[in-house]
């Protein structure tokens, strides 16, 4: 065979063996997305590839998908340091299967093409605004013990009895009033979430495990003429308990957000007149955070709407129907790793009909990374309950928002916390003011102040604290660390040791 013969059929088979190789990448990239769009969104709305970087992909998502079909990543062990009765519980829901559900080949290509896909960084573009000087509010820090750092799982603004109730994670109660100074309503066994009092009978929900396990110790007690009454049974992480009177009989019922961890539920307490609670699951998955009840279809029944985290982020409306029957409707849904964390129901456009208010930023994850789509949502009703995003605004980390209309010119301003924000690049975005200027073309001013500096803010609520006429800010402070923080961070929330702040609105 002749010398140009040779090159010629080396040539050739090198094309063959590129082209073959080109195929087969094809392929394994058509494949891999098949997978992906398979096994990653079975549960909940596809996460976009884009939003994380690598290294989080790699470190925290992926050992996870794996463990959840079945497959050990990388020595990832999901049960490790976990006790019996906590690996059994997860045992038995099922959520980490004994045999893969998907076959060895296949797991390698999806893994590939994540990880192909994947970007080494993701941008903050959303984070490039200049904040002004917030001046039309004083700050005022509140230290509620003598113990360095703060931790408060409860915060509530009574204003009829002109106190600020708060509960700590050692489930002690606390009332706060300006003149007068803290004193102690009660002890309930495990970290305080929520409290509610009406007329001669209160309720408090006590969260059991406050970090994040499959274990339920939760309870909610009744306090009736200074006796105690247990009147929930187990809960699994319970945070926020509702009390409302659904079907307008005189009697409130309960409903009880349990975030639980790997499972949770949104249960219903119906009570009788006889005083005994009838249980039952409206949502049966975790990560309820907050309900509120409101007339959404205008049918003279009160309906629930619900935020739920953890997984299937979404807020859904429960259409009340007869004898305590619901209808479940997912209105708003967002990625899982967006991190929903609170909402609020207002007229924005004052149309009539009630429009949606998101913040997402928890952050507390596999996936810490700063992240350019947390922060401040407003969706619009159509007035058929279909709402539509028309505003964002980027806050890393944001997790409460207080709407009211602070400066009084008719229209809904925003505050803002962050209990994750950028300590490095924007430490003053803990907290956040959204002065609106022009509710038609959703224009705002951010403002910031100095003082938020000095706590890791991490529940927040408003009203007449001082009772002038016009409506403040609370803010309280939770000083464990999630996540990583600056030492410095850390020294000044020991020494000044503000649990709460106090933003006193200066119009009047």
């Amino acid at each position: 065979m002749s010398q140009y013969k040779i090159v010629k059929c080396v040539v050739s088979l090198l094309i063959i063996l590129i082209l073959s190789s080109c195929s087969k990448a094809v392929k394994e990239e058509e494949r891999g997305k098949v997978l992906y769009e398979t096994y990653c969104t079975s549960c909940h709305i596809p996460v976009s590839i884009s939003d994380l970087p690598k290294k989080a992909w790699e470190d925290g998502v992926i050992p996870e998908v794996g463990a959840r079909l079945g497959v050990l990543y990388d020595g990832y062990n999901p049960y490790d340091g976990l006790s019996f009765p906590e690996i059994e519980l997860i045992y038995k829901a099922g959520i980490f299967p004994l045999k893969p559900v998907i076959e060895r080949e296949d797991w390698q290509i999806l893994k590939k093409y994540i990880l192909d896909k994947a970007p080494d960084s993701i941008m903050s573009q959303g984070n490039n605004y200049t904040s002004n000087e917030l001046t039309s509010f004083t700050a005022n820090t509140i230290s509620l013990d003598e113990n360095p750092g703060s931790l408060i799982t409860f915060l509530d603004l009574d204003e009829k009895r002109n106190r600020i109730l708060t509960g700590d994670i050692s489930g002690n109660l606390y009332s706060y009033k300006l003149n007068e100074g803290n004193s102690l309503i009660g002890s309930f066994g495990s970290g305080v979430t929520a409290y509610t009092e009406n007329d001669s009978i209160s309720y408090t929900t006590a969260v059991g495990v406050l970090t994040p396990s499959e274990l339920s110790s939760g309870k909610i007690i009744m306090t009736r003429d200074n006796e105690q009454f247990d009147v929930s049974g187990v809960l699994h992480r319970p945070v926020n308990n509702l009390v409302h009177d659904l079907d307008k009989d005189g009697i409130d019922e309960l409903v009880i957000s349990e975030f639980g961890h790997h499972t949770g539920k949104l249960t219903l307490l119906h009570n009788f007149k006889n005083g005994v609670f009838e249980k039952k699951v409206l949502l049966n998955q975790p990560g309820a955070i907050r309900v509120l009840a409101k007339d959404m279809d205008n049918d003279g029944k009160d309906d629930l709407i619900a935020l739920m985290a953890q997984g299937d982020e979404s807020i859904t409306i429960l259409y009340q129907k007869d004898n305590f029957r619901f209808d479940a409707e997912k209105v708003i849904r967002f990625s899982p790793i967006y991190g929903l964390s609170w909402f609020e129901l207002i007229d924005f456009n004052n149309d009539g009909f009630q429009d949606i208010v998101t913040v997402n930023g928890d952050n507390a994850d596999k996936t810490y990374v700063h992240k350019p789509y947390h922060g401040l949502r407003i969706h619009i009703n159509d007035g058929k309950n279909n709402f539509e995003e028309k505003y964002f605004f980027s806050i890393n980390g944001s997790t409460r928002l207080v709407a009211e209309d602070f400066d009084m010119d008719g229209d809904f301003d925003f505050g803002i916390i962050s209990t994750f924000p950028d300590y490095k690049n924007h430490p003053k975005r803990s907290f956040v003011y959204l002065e609106n200027k022009n509710y038609k073309t959703y224009e705002f001013e951010p403002k910031t102040i100095e003082d938020s500096k000095l706590g890791r803010w991490l529940l927040m609520d408003s009203g007449d604290v001082d009772q002038d006429g016009d409506k403040d800010i609370i803010l309280s402070s939770f000083t464990y660390s999630f996540t990583p923080v600056p030492d410095e961070n850390k020294e000044l929330w020991n020494n000044k040791n503000a649990d709460i702040l106090i933003l006193e609105n200066k119009l009047k």
